[in-house]
Formats: C-alpha cells, structure tokens, sequence
C-alpha cells in the first residue's frame, strides 16, 4: 500500500468536513479581504479603474498571459472576456517565446498575471511589450515586482493566507486573480453597453443559448394562430381551438386588434345548453395575457410561471396578433 493511500484510510470524514470548511473560510475571508481593498485602499481601486479604461480604449484585442496556475485563471479571464464583447484570447508565454509573439500587435493590451511579479517566462513577453509599445496590465501582489514596475497599469492585490496548510499551492490566490478578472470583463462590459441580445451573438448553443433565444423565433405564426372575430358564435371557437390545437383562441375586434382568449378553463365555466350558439365575446377573458416578440424566452417562461398560463398571443404595439407561443415550445427549447 502507498503512503498516499495509507494516509488517506487514516483521515476520517470529520477531518475531511474540517478540511473543506478551512479552506471554504478562507476562500471566503479573501474575497471579503479583497472587497475591503477596493473599498479602503484608493490606489488599488484607481489600478482598477485605469486598467479597465486602458482595455476598454484600446483598438486592438486583449492578450491574456500567466504561467502554471496564474494561466488557468488568465485562460478563464480571456474566455469570459471573448464572450461578453472584449475580443480576448490567451497566449501562453513559453509559446509566445516560440513565435507566438507574433499574434501581439502594438494596438493589443497586454494582461500578464503574476502572483509574485518575478515569473521568469513572462520576460520575453515583457521586454517585446517594451519594444513595440504594447500597454500592460498586471495582476500580481508585490508593487516592487519587475511585472508591476514594468506596466502601465499594476493591479495589486492584497497578499492573503493560502488554504494550502503549507502555504504553497495556489489557491486563495488565484481565486483572488480570477475574482479581479471577472470584476475588470463584467466592468468592461457594462462600459460598452453589452446586451442581453449582443450576449446571445456569442452563446447560440446549449441551454444558456436556448434562454437568450427571443419569443418570435420561438412562436407560431400566420394561419397556425387561433384567431376569431367578435360577433361569432361559440360553436366556430370550439371548431378553431380543436384545429389549431392549443387549447384556446384568440378574440379580435373589427380592426383585427386582440380583445379577448377563451380557453378550455372559459369552456367549462360557461357550459351550459346554448354555449355553442353564444358569442364569443359573451364567453371570452378580457385582458388576454400577451407578450412582445422582442422579449427574451426565459423572461416569457417566468412570466408564464408567475400568472399559472400556458399560452401567450404575441402582439405588436397596437394589440395586432402576430403569433402565439406555448409552454411547450419554450421546453422543446431547452428553456426550462
């Protein structure tokens, strides 16, 4: 039997709960360490308003960089950048070493994370930032480091315990890193104006893609809308409902604008042995619940949850019909 594995039968499950809330703790107290930094220490809450100004000006894309675990995070901060309208990609500095310096433009900005500030593979990049007046912005936590002394922007963060009981492996750290990266993309994208409908551009699949889907690409239009005019008798609404197959029609006025829906629930309340000789307009709901084609799917699913319907007529400005969207379409979506 190996000593890992001899280690681990001796940890009991009460050693491994402590374990795991340490480090949720100090996760924790870095985060609420980190917030008070921006909060107390002007100029680090200035490093991060220049550093998103500088990125936000820039005419190139943003140029993501670290080494070991300072890479993982920089990889997640261009991913998450790339996808809420900063074109980011990552470049890894041994590689950049390699040719891969080549991809960097002056009109790029440069983010190079470091947690000492001294990683050795990040000096190529450094002295080729120099030479052709790219901008940098660090993330490491020592002010004298040769990364900070050498950026346009240092972004210094606040040393913090690790939860490694050795202090070694990075993990408040990087956190800490990854925290900063997501403050500084989601800045940016406020700074722009980024939209719900902007972020649906870069996230067309799965079920995040299927939620930003707007209700119109989702509805049934023209001759599949259950529609009826006022003045009609109940035995054609009762025709209409059962050949579309939504369990309900739609009641429009003289100019064509939706007045009224009568549903299988309407149907039950009001049955009586001349229902089917009645009006419509005698049996329909008022106020018809409706929604915008504009409007995105998953905000059409919640509003169906919060009012207990499962249909919705689409209308345009002047109560028009213009489709019709059910419950079930929005889970064939992958909405829910």
């Amino acid at each position: 039997m190996g000593l890992r594995h001899a280690k681990a039968e001796g940890h009991s499950s009460g050693a491994v709960l402590d374990s795991i809330g340490r480090t949720l703790a100090t996760a924790s107290n870095g985060i609420t360490a980190l917030a008070a930094h921006v909060a107390t220490d002007e100029a680090f809450a200035q490093s991060l308003v220049d550093a998103v100004e500088l990125i936000g000006e820039g005419r190139g894309r943003v140029v993501v960089s670290g080494v070991g675990k300072s890479g993982h995070i920089g990889r997640k901060i261009a991913a998450t950048m790339a996808s809420t309208g900063t074109s980011a990609y990552f470049v890894h500095p041994t590689e950049a070493s390699h040719g891969d310096l080549g991809m960097i433009t002056s009109e790029d900005t440069l983010i190079l994370l470091s947690w000492s500030g001294e990683t050795a593979e990040l000096a190529n990049m450094l002295t080729y930032a120099k030479r052709f007046s790219v901008p940098i912005v660090s993330i490491s936590s020592n002010r004298d480091s040769i990364l900070a002394r050498n950026s346009d922007v240092a972004v210094v963060l606040p040393k913090v315990p690790e939860a490694c009981p050795h202090g070694l492996a990075p993990t408040t750290s990087a956190m800490l890193q990854l925290a900063v990266g997501d403050a500084m993309a989601i800045a940016l994208l406020e700074r722009r104006g980024f939209s719900a409908e902007d972020f649906k551009t870069f996230h067309p699949g799965g079920k995040l893609g299927a939620q930003l889907r707007l209700v119109h690409e989702l509805a049934h239009v023209a001759e599949q809308v259950p529609l009826l005019a006022v003045g009609r008798p109940m035995s054609e609404a009762v025709i209409e409902m059962s050949s579309k197959g939504f369990g309900v029609v739609g009641i429009v006025d003289q100019h064509g604008a939706l007045v009224g829906v009568i549903t299988d629930g309407d149907l039950r309340r009001h049955m009586a042995g001349d229902l089917l000789s009645q009006p419509v307009e005698e049996v329909m709901s008022h106020s018809p619940r409706v929604v915008k084609g504009d409007v995105l799917a998953s905000a059409a699913m919640e509003f169906m949850q919060e009012h207990k319907v499962t249909v919705l007529f689409l209308v345009d400005d002047a109560q028009m019909p213009l489709g019709i969207l059910h419950i079930h379409d929005l889970l064939r979506a992958g909405v829910a």
